[in-house]
């Protein structure tokens, strides 16, 4: 099926990429807003491909200790199925930062939050799949802990909540490869995605 096939007649969009057997476009016209809120691990209205789990957390009267990820070669089937020649890596971000929105071509993400909480943002770019288009939110972190998978070609970026730094952690199935990677502005017009408080 060509992609001129799988794109609804009415739906007008731009390509930002077409690599590495992706084609991937924005929808003209978001509704301005931050798409499905998503409350918990199997949500229908995840993007298609997007996992997320709750993180094994042990607390004890020292602080805590948390699992990212078993990576095994042999029999793994878990969230991190697929990372075993991976990059693990942490960023600390200050409260109100933004940091949205990119995307990758080859490049699948875990995401583990370890400190603080994140408002993390998905916006499905891939042109024929189920979830074009669709936009999520999660608030993941200290009060949620969760994992997040990210597969290639779902655009994604968060904002720091609270007074706090964060600190995530993140594994790539993929060594760092800026040819991979790239950019929407985090205020794009047509995602629309409204980074403003909710005040729900």
């Amino acid at each position: 099926m060509s992609t001129a096939q799988k794109i609804p007649a009415a739906l007008a969009i731009q390509f930002v990429a077409r690599r590495d057997g992706l084609d991937l476009a924005i929808a003209s016209g978001g509704t301005r807003g931050i798409g499905s809120v998503i409350l918990k691990a199997g949500d229908p209205n995840l993007i298609d491909g997007v996992q997320a789990e709750p993180v094994d957390l042990w607390p004890d009267d020292r602080g805590y200790f948390l699992e990212v990820a078993r990576l095994s070669s042999v029999g793994n089937s878990d969230i991190a199925a697929g990372f075993e020649n991976t990059q693990v890596s942490a960023t600390l971000s200050y409260p109100g930062t933004i940091k949205a929105l990119h995307y990758h071509c080859k490049q699948t993400d875990l995401w583990t939050p370890v400190r603080g909480m994140f408002q993390v943002v998905l916006y499905d770019l891939r042109v024929g799949s189920p979830s074009f288009a669709r936009t999520n939110t999660l608030y993941i972190g200290s009060l949620r802990s969760w994992k997040l998978r990210i597969p290639p070609g779902v655009a994604h970026g968060y904002k720091v909540l609270g007074t706090d730094p964060a600190v995530l952690v993140y594994l790539t199935n993929r060594f760092y490869d800026p040819g991979d990677e790239g950019r929407i502005p985090y205020d794009h017009p047509d995602i629309n995605y409204d980074w403003e408080l909710q005040h729900k």
